[in-house]
């Protein structure tokens, strides 16, 4: 698949709403798919999705069946170190599958897409120098499409295009918005039994003011409000749910949009 070689800014996207319909799930079977790779039918592998749609285990699965796989990821808040919580990092999931753009700055700081964008391309060709496939893997489409539709934003800031992918099998995990929402409760619970509020208090405890901490947004933003008294704790739980429920929304929004942009994302039931 050839993806236009694009050099304007990432178009806004207000006002596009949601498919009522749901795409129709595909088969994906990863021989042929890690064939198209070696023949250079392809360069990137992408699995993308709303939280709690299962692209994690997916892309681990998908790097096993390959057997020299790396996973690269697009995830705008897991690139933060002692953020593991709240942004869902569950790394004991990669097993031995190696793992790349996660805790690479530290909490506190504000990393930004032109840094994302380049320090993308150059694990992209780390992992493809050393003969192995590339599998980005995330939920933040800003970030996916930096990385994959060679987005420049400005002559500073640009990454030139052919340091990025030009041909990139998109894969989406896809659950029903019912399941999404049963998933999204469950795991915000867990996240709260694992230890969120304290990994909250300790981030603040660190020095980090809480201004930072709420920049980030979701978890860190109400359970920091919580910990400093501005909500109750079912306050910030309601709160914190219809939030990520929302998100989960809009990130759906934001790949159903690529596909109307001419993206082809082959959706699969994870």
């Amino acid at each position: 698949m050839s993806l236009p070689n694009k050099t304007h800014l990432l178009p806004d996207r207000p006002g596009i709403p949601p498919m009522a319909a749901m795409p129709e799930p595909e088969s994906i079977d990863p021989e042929t798919l890690a064939r198209a790779y070696a023949d250079g039918d392809i360069d990137l592998v992408c699995v993308l999705g709303p939280t709690a749609s299962g692209k994690t285990r997916y892309a681990v699965q998908l790097a096993k069946a390959f057997g020299n796989a790396e996973i690269l990821s697009a995830d705008s808040r897991q690139v933060y170190t002692g953020m593991d919580i709240g942004t869902g990092k569950d790394l004991g999931e990669y097993g031995e599958v190696p793992y790349h753009l996660i805790d690479i700055v530290p909490a506190g700081s504000k990393y930004n897409i032109y840094q994302y964008q380049a320090a993308f391309a150059d694990a992209w060709a780390d992992v493809r120098a050393r003969g192995c496939v590339p599998i980005l893997c995330g939920g933040s489409g800003l970030y996916i499409e930096s990385a994959t539709r060679a987005y420049k934003f400005d002559k500073e800031n640009g990454v030139p295009a052919e340091r990025l992918p030009q041909n990139t099998f998109y894969i989406g995990t896809l659950i029903s918005r019912e399941e999404r929402v049963e998933r999204i409760d469950r795991r915000l619970d867990e996240r709260l039994q694992e230890g969120l509020v304290e990994e909250i208090r300790d981030l603040l405890g660190s020095g980090i003011p809480a201004e930072d901490l709420i920049w980030y947004g979701l978890e860190y933003k109400f359970v920091t409000q919580y910990v400093l008294g501005q909500l109750s704790y079912d306050e910030m739980h309601i709160l914190l749910a219809n939030a990520i429920h929302q998100f989960a929304k809009r990130q759906m929004t934001w790949f159903r949009g690529m596909e109307r942009d001419g993206v082809r994302i082959h959706w699969v039931r994870p």
